[in-house]
């Protein structure tokens, strides 16, 4: 599909975009080539869209139902009890949920690690976006589950085939205190062999950094480094308590780490994500969201913020994490991450391209439009979406969405009176 914007606002200048089966071919101030669609482009901003770099997308189906809790009895009393009753149809369309508000917050791709793998790559297929997508990964070290979870990761891997290219099969080892050291080494060596990526929970509470010492006598980090595990295919979420040592190791092995402030904040996890510390070993990481019913919403938009100003707010320091670097973490960082290639707008580049509305009070007077993306805006702001060549958005509206509404609110209510 060929795709012109005409007269958008791009890098401080009015361009007019022209994009070729999601392939930017031109950009100019004024393009006559003919296209399939033309977006009016005036008094709105062309922006690469965001990356979520963690989440679990049919928790939105969650949503609210299990707030202010600690982390431990949140998952043990209410959120695993519920898993427990899905179904591959209930993920699938909580996962069409969380694609249609991701795609209103401006985000065409998402790491996901949930129940029912097959639910979750036919919604994104439907929904247009991508996904890369893990099953969550489960033994609780008894070897008979174990079994079960290779075989299915290895049949999912061979399936993935089919969702592509809108699917990405990665690994998805929950975590050291509810996976086995056999079954880590395993997926090592997967995925050592088919190049794939590994997707953990990591570092995340002192809780489970004092698991790690008890059982292994080594940090969460060490633990998995001493097993072979950390690798630059490895890429670690929320990282709250890893320190100097770890970063160390991290940064030798090329593994890359996701920052999830407002999940970690509101679950009061203990401590927060190093950043100065990363920052100082140059170690990549991206943002992510976590599920909604940790956070509770997929609004990259507002995660940028929160994690500017937690960086600036630890450090005492108010040039941490600039409004443009953590714009560029959001997109291009984190499409290096996930293997997407260069993520700018620019001609022979291949991005998914966000417009944001200019004609809203908070872009008013429009000094800085990274300054004012991060610190006063939020997914409200996106306009039109455009992934792998296809207007997935245009004038807020997205093709579906009143059934896609409908239905998951129906299946949510169901879930909890099952």
């Amino acid at each position: 599909m060929k795709i012109l914007i005409k007269g958008t606002l791009l890098n401080g200048s009015i361009r007019d975009i022209f994009i070729n089966n999601g392939t930017v071919e031109e950009i100019s101030e004024r393009c006559g080539r003919e296209a399939d669609k033309v977006i009016d482009g005036s008094d709105k901003a062309a922006l690469p869209s965001l990356i979520n770099g963690h989440t679990h997308a049919a928790m939105t189906l969650f949503r609210g139902y299990a707030d202010d809790m600690p982390l431990k009895n949140w998952l043990e009393e209410k959120i695993w009890v519920l898993e427990k009753k899905l179904t591959e149809e209930d993920v699938y369309w909580g996962t069409k949920l969380a694609c249609i508000e991701m795609i209103k917050n401006g985000i065409t791709v998402f790491n996901d690690m949930y129940w029912h793998w097959e639910g979750t790559a036919r919604a994104v297929v439907e929904m247009g976006i991508r996904g890369l997508i893990s099953a969550v990964f489960i033994d609780m070290f008894d070897q008979k589950q174990a079994h079960e979870q290779i075989e299915l990761n290895t049949r999912l891997f061979e399936v993935s085939e089919r969702y592509k290219p809108h699917v990405t099969f990665t690994f998805g080892p929950h975590a050291i205190y509810t996976v086995s050291e056999e079954s880590l080494r395993w997926m090592r060596d997967f995925s050592e062999k088919h190049n794939i990526l590994i997707h953990m929970h990591l570092a995340e509470t002192q809780e489970e950094d004092l698991f790690s010492k008890e059982r292994y006598n080594r940090t969460p980090v060490e633990f998995l480094d001493r097993i072979g595990v950390l690798s630059d295919r490895f890429i670690g979420c929320h990282g709250c308590v890893l320190d100097e040592d770890d970063s160390r190791t991290l940064r030798a092995r090329q593994s890359k780490l996701v920052h999830i402030p407002v999940s970690n904040l509101k679950l009061a996890v203990g401590k927060i994500f190093p950043h100065f510390l990363l920052k100082n070993e140059e170690i990549p990481y991206c943002f992510g969201t976590d599920g909604c019913a940790s956070n509770n919403h997929l609004d990259m938009i507002e995660t940028m913020k929160f994690a500017s100003l937690i960086a600036k707010f630890v450090n005492h320091d108010p040039t941490m994490l600039p409004a443009r670097e953590t714009f560029d973490i959001a997109t291009k960082v984190a499409a290096r991450i996930f293997r997407l290639g260069n993520w700018e707008i620019e001609v022979g580049n291949s991005p998914d391209i966000i417009l944001v509305d200019l004609n809203r009070p908070e872009f008013v007077p429009n000094f800085d439009i990274y300054s004012d993306i991060v610190y006063a805006s939020n997914g409200y702001a996106v306009d039109t979406v455009i992934c792998m060549g296809k207007v997935l958005m245009e004038n807020r509206y997205v093709p579906g969405e009143e059934e896609i509404l409908k239905k998951a609110r129906s299946v949510a209510k169901d879930i909890v009176t099952r």
